[in-house]
């Protein structure tokens, strides 16, 4: 059984993993959609900046981070002088690590699952007098929804187990932003703490397992509920 700081630690960690998710699934969903759809000039540069956080070091992206959103930074000065507020040491700015680095694999569920989508099929809608949006939201939307789901669940289980970007960017806090990778490599450092490191490593491949299957549940729930209809 976990002890009550221990318990902290996993409610911190769903509580980050959830806000990244939820924070990044719109701009995920557009990014994937502009990917999958888009024509333009700089695709490929657009392509290779949203997946740029799967290839770099995790501390480098918590280092730009960390220059992005401190107190002289662009974003960190903007957030001080118009809210009063700072990101720096607290669990806000450890979501927006998770975000980051889940953001990619977000993407990439999600365009594929649009690329996947019969453009016949949009065609068709539109030849019998459906608009744009309406060919969206009763056709494609529904369609995508399981890679949808797949990138958002995806995005979840990454951004629990974020690690090298959150250390840098706002440090090992416990109580604010010591999630269960940082609390485990905390325990590491300490002697005969092994039975700490097993009870929440544990957790943490719970929790990563429980993601994965929940997701992949629901993707085949929502496929077949697309069949019947």
């Amino acid at each position: 059984m976990l002890s009550p700081a221990e318990w902290t630690i996993v409610a911190l960690s769903l509580k980050v993993g959830g806000v990244a998710m939820a924070a990044v699934l719109p701009l995920a969903f557009a990014l994937a959609w502009l990917l999958a759809r888009g024509r333009f000039p700089g695709k490929l540069l657009l392509d290779a900046l949203v997946h740029l956080p799967l290839v770099v070091p995790p501390v480098v992206t918590g280092w730009l981070l960390l220059l992005a959103f401190g107190p002289n930074g662009p974003l960190g000065s903007l957030l001080e002088r118009w809210f009063g507020v700072t990101v720096l040491f607290r669990w806000t700015g450890a979501a927006i690590a998770a975000a980051i680095m889940a953001l990619p694999l977000m993407v990439r569920a999600m365009r594929l699952s649009i690329e996947a989508v019969d453009r016949r099929l949009e065609s068709a809608a539109r030849t019998l007098g459906a608009g744009p949006w309406r060919v969206f939201w009763t056709l494609t939307l529904p369609l995508s929804l399981p890679g949808i789901l797949a990138g958002a669940v995806l995005g979840f289980a990454r951004s629990i187990g974020e690690f090298g970007a959150t250390i840098t960017f706002v440090s090992n806090v416990p109580g604010e932003t010591q999630t269960l990778p940082l609390a485990i490599y905390s325990a590491l450092q300490q002697p005969g703490a092994e039975a700490t490191v097993w009870r929440l490593s544990a957790m943490s491949v719970a929790l990563s397992l429980a993601a994965l299957l929940i997701s992949e549940l629901l993707t085949r729930r929502i496929r077949r509920g697309l069949h019947v209809l």
